[in-house]
């Protein structure tokens, strides 16, 4: 029986690729392997979801990555903004590997990357924005889970930005989303793939 990415201690044989991909118009060098998520390539919801984050509108601060995988979006962060320090989070001790190997890779010093059953163990607090492409297959609790954790960690006006696919539950995320923060707005929609985005008002 394979592994699901959400594992912690994955046991499918090791076997790593290298590999070039550009996001946010910067190359990054990629180490991946088996047992975790999205192994071949950068997956299209993460893409959608970084390509959309509008760094203008954010207020200043440090950013969080809940499940972060082997790096991609935490990475891409925090490249945008060597200013803002990235706390990027997993359960799949392999993908936090991989992700600290992609961040010494790409020579990025401004990341935080180590264990957290989603909230758990983050560190930091009164982050600026919170971002995930949360672990469907983990369940709708797991997944709820990220959504409204999130609020508790956020600034005033910070913002949790997820990328969900409708067919997966983006509709009810949405919702959930909504009944935490009091808003939730879907700032894109690409080949069913949906980018919800809430932000952190007035208590």
């Amino acid at each position: 029986m394979s592994d699901h990415y959400f594992t912690n201690r994955p046991q499918t044989a090791s076997e790593t690729s290298a590999w070039t991909y550009t996001l946010r118009g910067k190359e990054f060098k990629f180490v991946t392997d088996t047992g975790v998520f999205s192994k071949k390539t950068v997956d299209f919801g993460s893409r959608l979801l970084i390509e959309t984050l509008d760094f203008s509108e954010m207020v200043p601060g440090n950013l969080l990555d809940v499940g972060c995988g082997y790096g991609p979006i935490g990475l891409s962060l925090a490249k945008e903004d060597a200013e803002r320090k990235v706390e990027m989070v997993d359960v799949n001790e392999r993908a936090l590997g991989l992700a600290k190997q992609n961040a010494s890779n790409n020579r990025l010093g401004n990341v935080l990357i180590h264990p957290s059953d989603i909230y758990e163990s983050v560190e930091g607090k009164d982050f600026a924005a919170i971002v995930s492409n949360p672990p469907i297959r983990a369940g709708k609790q797991v997944v709820h889970g990220v959504l409204t954790g999130a609020y508790d960690l956020l600034k005033h006006g910070g913002t949790l930005t997820v990328v969900i696919q409708k067919k997966q539950g983006a509709p009810s995320a949405k919702a959930k989303m909504e009944e935490r923060f009091g808003n939730a707005e879907v700032i894109a929609k690409d080949k069913g793939y949906w980018i919800i985005q809430s932000v952190k008002q007035e208590d």
